[in-house]
């Protein structure tokens, strides 16, 4: 599962999780390391989602692991170095038979397997395993492949579109071995200037929402011009940090009034409506009594 950050990947298997009667966890990659090195070993990855399920052995074994972040387990260098990749291509070495399913060995407490920890043996055959990353820097790969090669009279153009193929995730850095366990990829779509305007208002607990909620608590009203929700789209969109960036122009924009809600209702002010102006240019907004 890979796009652009703040394009809901996480947010997606959340989601999944909770439509689901089964165990989940979010496992972060990039505390991974080799076993024997500082970090988490693989099997704590099984271990938490043993806890998941109440310690209860055949449920955990239908359980759905989404590894987060995968693409910073990707090989640092394409040369062998020197040093050892203990938290990237060896995560990746690690992961691997228990992405395509042995019987591993983990400690109920959670943790490092220690022998003098009750242990329970756990088949991983049925758990599913979901990858996930932004892989920043792939349209450059799939760009690259796309132009194709030239040889002599021929040229051969490559996958003229812009599907990605297992080869892409490899020149990354994620090793063959890996890239064969994940036999399903899923792209996501960067999100739109309209997408975003439908994440400030449609949600159950929208942020929009939210920011109404903070000032009632003071018993200001707040409201927005469908301009000004425009504008905060349009602001955060620019920043290409994705959904994330609403949450920072949102907070930069109503800063000033949040915290003078105090002053706001001395002067007999009730409502406070927030136009284009504020948002993009920090105007004032229009107070109204």
């Amino acid at each position: 599962l890979f796009g652009p950050t703040g394009s809901g990947k996480t947010l997606l298997a959340k989601t999944i999780a909770r439509y689901l009667n089964v165990p989940f966890i979010i496992a972060d990659a990039t505390t991974l390391t080799e076993s024997g090195y500082v970090g988490d070993d693989v099997e704590s990855i099984i271990s938490a989602l043993l806890a998941a399920a109440d310690n209860d052995i055949s449920l955990c074994e239908q359980g759905i692991i989404f590894l987060d972040e995968v693409d910073k387990i990707s090989r640092k260098s394409e040369s062998a170095s020197v040093t050892r990749d203990v938290s990237g291509e060896g995560v990746q070495q690690a992961l691997l038979k228990l992405v395509e399913g042995t019987r591993c060995r983990v400690s109920i407490s959670g943790g490092k397997k220690h022998p003098s920890l009750d242990q329970l043996e756990i088949d991983t055959s049925r758990i599913l395993f979901i990858a996930g990353g932004a892989f920043a820097g792939m349209d450059k790969i799939i760009e690259r492949r796309q132009r194709g090669t030239s040889i002599g009279f021929t040229s051969t153009e490559q996958q003229a579109n812009n599907e990605i193929i297992p080869d892409d995730f490899i020149r990354y850095g994620m090793i063959p071995e890996f890239t064969g366990r994940f036999p399903i990829t899923v792209s996501i779509d960067e999100l739109t200037q309209a997408d975003f305007v439908r994440i400030l208002l449609e949600p159950k607990n929208n942020l929009i929402a939210q920011m109404k909620f903070y000032f009632e608590s003071d018993e200001v009203e707040l409201a927005f011009t469908d301009l000004a929700i425009d504008a905060v789209a349009e602001l955060a969109y620019n920043q290409r940090i994705g959904a994330r960036g609403l949450k920072t122009i949102l907070e930069r924009t109503l800063m000033p009034y949040m915290y003078t809600l105090g002053e706001i209702k001395k002067q007999g002010f009730k409502k406070i409506e927030i136009t284009d102006k504020v948002v993009k240019y920090n105007d004032a907004p229009n107070f109204i009594e």
